[in-house]
């Protein structure tokens, strides 16, 4: 009997090796890249992801690359479902009226970014710019034209069909909505603009918060109230370089970035 649990415990032990989660720390990017980032997203199991606008770039926790392929502009913000890659992508125009935009998903296999397909999502007018996943569906963010009032969060079921289109009572930000995340029961969004802007809404997707911060370039749940939030820098003569930070959520500031570990 004894024998028999001690069996039973060692192989309890080495089912559960390996779902771990990551020990994640802040990280830059390996590289420098004629585009800002667009987004980022992570598989959970040591492997990060970099849209980098006509390129996609997987890399470990510390940021050093293990592929890059090209990409067609404009990839923008990208997620991550069981075992593949996201990519909200736009072909055409961005932020202009109905008709300009050309707006796919692009799906790619997440251990090797072969792509595996193309979905045409011509729901979004303005231009496919970010999406994210809760587990039982899709939201695709994008465009937004200079008179928009509000942003609109289209959804769509696991299988890439169309569902419905939301409504967010945002107010006007600046190009619309850049990226988007899902921490596990409220949805955030970055958006571009002097200042940047962050919104947050609930699971039946009505606004829940809208602050100043820039999340518009990637963002991250990690679990609780953390979150690794992507800044990019860009520097004439060298490129785009990016890096991640850790950021904490709350009900009143939204994200807060955590002090640097460099820093005293």
């Amino acid at each position: 009997m004894l024998r028999l649990l001690f069996l039973s415990l060692t192989l309890a032990a080495s089912s559960n090796a390996g779902t771990e989660a990551p020990a994640w720390r802040e990280a830059a990017c390996e590289g420098a890249y004629p585009r800002h980032v667009q987004g980022v997203c992570t598989d959970g199991q040591g492997a990060l992801f970099w849209s980098w606008t006509d390129a996609m770039v997987k890399t470990d926790l510390d940021g050093r690359i293990l592929k890059r392929i090209p990409a067609d502009d404009h990839h923008g913000d990208l997620c991550h479902h069981e075992g593949k890659i996201y990519v909200a992508v736009n072909l055409g125009e961005f932020n202009q009226p109905a008709g300009k935009a050309d707006s796919w998903v692009y799906v790619y296999n997440a251990a090797t970014l072969d792509e595996i397909r193309r979905v045409r999502v011509p729901e979004l007018v303005h231009g496919a710019g970010g999406m994210a996943c809760d587990g039982r569906r899709f939201l695709i963010v994008g465009g937004l034209p200079d008179d928009g009032n509000e942003n609109y969060l289209y959804e769509y079921g696991l299988d890439l069909q169309f569902r419905r289109r939301h409504v967010l009572a945002s107010g006007h930000t600046h190009l619309g909505i850049q990226t988007a995340e899902f921490d596990g029961s409220s949805w955030w969004f970055g958006c571009y603009g002097t200042p940047k802007i962050l919104l947050r809404a609930d699971s039946r997707l009505q606004l829940t918060g809208r602050w100043e911060f820039d999340g518009s370039v990637g963002l991250i749940h990690l679990g609780r109230d953390r979150f690794l939030v992507a800044v990019n820098k860009a520097e004439k003569g060298v490129g785009n370089t990016a890096r991640l930070r850790f950021a904490r959520a709350s009900d009143t500031d939204g994200l807060t970035f955590e002090p640097s570990p460099a820093s005293p």
